[in-house]
């Protein structure tokens, strides 16, 4: 078994890479929401308790940045738990992707908003999934 002693500059790039996955992700959503929303004329809608309320672009960067950080913060937590921590944390993030989809899926108000919104989970989770994972240390 090979032990790895990570440098001393190890945990201050691994921080810039996980922020920069974070805005990323956030800046990918954001991109996604324009082309879709003033670009393509969707309109961009959802259910939340019955209420129906338009999604902005707020509320799109919102959402990411808290789904990348609780996805930072979770690594982060596992990495001093489990010397398994990347295999772990990729499991529970596609888990937690593929329950996301659930909340457009029933509450996307029209077809055209029920696929943008889950493009727009797959977008976040195609930049955060691998972006995170590739910053794990084990």
């Amino acid at each position: 078994m090979e032990t790895t002693i990570p440098s001393p500059t190890a945990r201050p790039v691994r921080r810039r890479d996980r922020l920069l996955t974070v805005l990323g992700a956030t800046v990918a959503t954001l991109v996604g929401w324009a082309v879709a929303v003033p670009l393509a004329g969707v309109e961009l809608t959802a259910r939340n308790g019955g209420v129906e309320q338009r999604v902005s672009p707020v509320a799109v960067a919102v959402s990411t940045l808290l789904a990348g950080l609780a996805g930072w913060a979770l690594l982060a937590l596992l990495e001093r738990l489990t010397g398994r921590a990347r295999t772990v944390w990729t499991v529970v993030a596609v888990l937690v992707l593929l329950l996301s989809l659930l909340g457009p899926v029933g509450g996307g108000v029209g077809r055209a908003a029920t696929l943008t919104l889950v493009a727009l989970h797959l977008l976040a989770g195609a930049v955060l999934v691998p972006g995170l994972r590739r910053t794990a240390v084990r």
